[in-house]
């Protein structure tokens, strides 16, 4: 099929199928293929000229208006909707039936595979889960919110995030908001606002700080497993927690990755 992504994750994932589009987006790091825009702005006449059998799209990270443009066009899209882990397999697989792939879902880890990560200090069972914030943007600050991807793959971790209570996907803080929210560790992303440990001072005012990679928090795909492993690691890192002895079962998927 002649295939176009508006997706950086679905290019990712059919890539990984063997199923390379036949163009994506800018921001999709496959400089090997035509680009036809970024994301929310998509160059529609390029898309129209390339005659793809299929274009794939996310609610999430793609515009309605391009969308209604294309199918005005004539042209099949196909658009996905990932909010959570529980959407990755069934999305994806739908993905798969359009493209005409074979594909089978690997598991998620256990959580008994996953570190511990609980707030330092003290013992016991009546521990807490560390509570985390996660700044996507500054000026003003911007975080993820209620019924999230980037949420609900910490949330499996096994940590707390903050302001995940919020009924915005993606609400912007006050200093009020970040003074009065307790906060046990700062995790910032490297995308889609690019943290630098250059620019990290700024962010020690709120709790301690650790960079992480924000395709493996936000990017959504075959990567999902393997990223859900490397988030918590890093995260016990950060908090100086060992990481558990895995199981075999664990082992041989991690050695897989």
């Amino acid at each position: 099929m002649r295939v176009i992504s508006l997706v950086p994750s679905v290019t990712e994932t059919l890539a990984a199928w063997g199923a390379d589009p036949i163009a994506c987006t800018r921001f999709c790091e496959r400089p090997d293929l035509e680009h036809v825009g970024g994301t929310k702005n998509p160059n529609i006449e390029a898309i129209a000229e390339l005659r793809p059998d299929l274009v794939v799209a996310d609610r999430e990270e793609n515009r309605k208006e391009d969308h209604d443009a294309l199918i005005a066009r004539g042209i099949e899209v196909e658009a996905l909707h990932i909010a959570s882990l529980d959407h990755v397999v069934p999305e994806l697989a739908r993905l798969a039936s359009r493209v005409g792939v074979g594909w089978l879902p690997e598991p998620l880890p256990e959580r008994s595979e996953l570190p511990p990560l609980r707030r330092p200090g003290g013992g016991g069972g009546g521990e807490q889960p560390v509570r985390v914030f996660v700044p996507i943007w500054r000026r003003p600050y911007m975080t993820v919110g209620a019924a999230t991807y980037g949420v609900s793959l910490l949330e499996y971790c096994g940590v707390q995030v903050a302001f995940a209570d919020r009924a915005e996907p993606y609400p912007t803080l006050s200093e009020e908001d970040l003074r009065s929210e307790p906060i046990d560790l700062v995790l910032a992303p490297t995308e889609p606002y690019e943290w630098h440990r250059r620019n990290l001072d700024e962010l020690d005012a709120y709790g301690p700080v650790h960079l992480i990679d924000g395709q493996d928090l936000f990017w959504w795909g075959t990567r999902t497993p393997a990223a859900v492993r490397r988030v918590a690691n890093g995260i016990a890192r950060a908090l100086g927690v060992p990481a558990p002895s895995a199981n075999p079962a664990g082992e041989a998927r991690a050695s897989a990755q």
